[in-house]
C-alpha cells in the first residue's frame, strides 16, 4: 500500500510535465527550495490546467502520480504571497485538486448566482 507524505505542496507556475523523476526532483530542489527527499509530495501542472504530476520519494525511491482529466481542469490554488512558488495544501485539498473542476457545471454555477444577484437588486414593487 502507498503511503503519501503528510506534506503537500502544489506549484504556483506550470511545468512541462514531459519531465520525469529526477528532472522534476530538480526543479523542487532549485525553483521550489525544497528537498525532494522529504517527507513531502509536490504537485506539478501544465499551462492548461488538464494534467497533473504528484512526486513523492517514499525512503525506497521517487514515485509518480500522474493524471489527465478527461473533461474540465485542475483548480490550482493561488500563490499567498503573490510571488510564492509553492502553496502548502491539506490532504482532503489535495483530493478535490485532483478531482478537477468541469468548466461547464463551472459556468452553470456562476450563471446561477449572477442571475439570483440580479434577482435581489431588483426593485420591489
Amino acid at each position: 500500500m502507498m503511503r503519501l507524505p503528510r506534506a503537500i505542496y502544489v506549484a504556483t507556475e506550470p511545468v512541462n510535465l514531459h519531465l520525469s523523476f529526477d528532472r522534476l526532483a530538480g526543479i523542487v530542489r532549485q525553483q521550489l527550495g525544497a528537498d525532494p527527499r522529504s517527507e513531502a509530495l509536490f504537485v506539478f501542472h501544465n499551462r492548461r490546467g488538464t494534467h497533473v504530476k504528484c512526486l513523492w520519494h517514499d525512503r525506497s525511491g521517487y514515485c509518480i502520480h500522474y493524471k489527465r482529466l478527461d473533461r474540465g481542469v485542475y483548480r490550482i490554488p493561488l500563490a499567498i504571497p503573490a510571488r510564492a512558488t509553492q502553496v502548502a495544501v491539506s490532504r482532503r485539498e489535495l483530493d478535490l485538486l485532483l478531482q478537477g473542476i468541469d468548466r461547464r457545471a463551472l459556468r452553470a454555477a456562476r450563471r446561477t448566482v449572477q442571475a439570483r444577484a440580479k434577482t435581489r437588486r431588483a426593485p420591489k414593487d
